[in-house]
């Protein structure tokens, strides 16, 4: 099951990151329960071997195309975001003192704070597309204007997957011109 689990994040992630047209130094937002990818109910069955593999599949996909991924933490933590301190930096972010663990924070948290090479967690985020694994709710961490996106990977294990992209506002009424 776990290659299965690595290749369907892989998928997913790569998909996301193709149909948002991600570049170079945006931020891609993720939320996971790995409760609900093992086939249990979020919040109740946390599972750290699930989330290395999903870890491995979303790292692998990001590969060095310079993307930064931004992990939610579960509600314990109040959906706080594990992300490189480079991500802080560039994005002018708070840091906040905690460190997630498997039942504060998730599964998922706590592995991407184990794997970030200098990792820090920010109480908010504004990323340019995301992915809900197990409907964890990252719509808080995305910019303004969420699109939906439909995956056509649209489940890791037993996990329904969720995803977006966003795009600037909008303004200037019916005289304005648009890109």
């Amino acid at each position: 099951m776990s290659e299965n689990i690595r290749m369907q994040a892989y998928n997913a992630c790569n998909e996301i990151i193709e149909k948002a047209n991600l570049k170079s130094g945006q931020i891609l937002v993720i939320g996971c329960s790995t409760s609900e990818v093992g086939g249990g109910v979020i919040g109740h069955n946390s599972n750290i071997d699930l989330a290395k593999e999903i870890w491995d599949g979303v790292n692998e996909a990001v590969g060095d195309k310079g993307i930064f991924i931004a992990a939610q933490c579960c509600e314990h933590l109040n959906r706080a975001i594990v992300v490189e301190r480079e991500v802080l930096e560039k994005y002018n972010l708070e840091e906040v003192c905690v460190v997630p663990k498997t039942k504060a924070g998730g599964s998922w948290a706590t592995t991407c704070y184990e794997k970030f090479k200098d990792p820090v967690v920010v109480e908010s985020i504004k990323a340019h597309a995301g992915i809900d694994i197990g409907l964890t709710l990252i719509g808080m961490h995305l910019r303004r204007v969420a699109v939906p996106v439909r995956l056509e990977n649209n489940h890791i294990g037993n996990a329904l997957l969720t995803a977006a992209r966003t795009r600037p506002k909008y303004i200037g009424g019916e005289r304005a011109k648009y890109e």
